[in-house]
């Protein structure tokens, strides 16, 4: 399994309860309509909270303010990701980002590829 996964800042003009509702509300549901023709066999959002705790974690480490959520997108692996050309997968991918837009800092939201090592559990 390989994972895409997602660490998003929202827009400074929405407020980060705005943001969460829209990503889980309106643009889950566009990801989902678009999983088959993607590839994408598991879809898992993470939704930061729990301010204060955050607060002390990020004051004891010295660390960035927290990002706003997290996303995985799994597929089965780099291979069928990359074999994923399909003229659908373009425009799921298309659709998705053009939504992104509209509550996602893109330029402040980086994503990465990776292998899972369960280590515990």
């Amino acid at each position: 399994m390989i994972k895409l996964n997602f660490y998003f800042r929202r827009l400074p003009q929405r407020s980060q309860e705005e943001f969460q509702r829209y990503w889980r509300e309106d643009h889950a549901p566009l990801v989902a309509k678009h999983a088959s023709a993607l590839g994408s066999l598991r879809y898992v959002q993470a939704h930061t909270g729990h301010g204060s705790l955050n607060g002390a974690m990020q004051a004891s480490r010295g660390g960035p303010d927290a990002y706003d959520v997290v996303a995985e997108l799994w597929f089965e692996s780099d291979a069928t990701m990359a074999a994923n050309t399909s003229e659908a997968a373009a425009r799921a991918s298309a659709e998705l980002l053009a939504d992104a837009t509209n509550f996602i800092d893109l330029a402040n939201s980086p994503l990465s590829f990776s292998n899972e090592h369960v280590i515990v559990g």
